[in-house]
């Protein structure tokens, strides 16, 4: 079963970047189609972008698309999501998810059903 662990969260004000990494340990993450998601609390999980195994297939957020990447490096093990532009409401916790099963459609990639979760990093965007 994989691992994840997410980093490269912090504190930027509006306009300004921040890039995020998951490390994936225990199972290669070249088997995992991967997916990024952001929660507030009191709020559902909300679906970011999600990339297939081997970066062929991206799918993105209306809210997000034209500021965030998502990319994956299979040989380091990593899956990052490289964020521009950031705006207060982009304030969140996000996570990193791994599933083994292919997601054809944004709507499969950004529904937050999949099997394996990381922690958590915390993103705060002050304006």
């Amino acid at each position: 079963q994989v691992q994840l662990a997410e980093s490269g969260g912090g504190s930027v004000r509006a306009g300004g970047s921040l890039r995020l990494s998951c490390a994936a340990s225990r199972n290669p993450l070249s088997r995992y189609f991967m997916g990024w998601f952001r929660q507030t609390p009191g709020q559902e999980r909300e679906g970011v972008a999600g990339i297939s195994s081997r970066g062929t297939y991206t799918f993105y957020a209306d809210s997000v698309r034209g500021r965030f990447t998502v990319s994956r490096d299979n040989a380091a093990n990593t899956l990052y999501l490289q964020m521009d532009n950031l705006q207060p409401w982009d304030t969140a916790r996000y996570f990193c998810a791994a599933s083994f099963t292919h997601r054809a459609t944004a709507t499969e990639a950004l529904r937050p059903d999949y099997p394996h979760w990381g922690q958590g990093t915390q993103v705060t965007v002050s304006s």
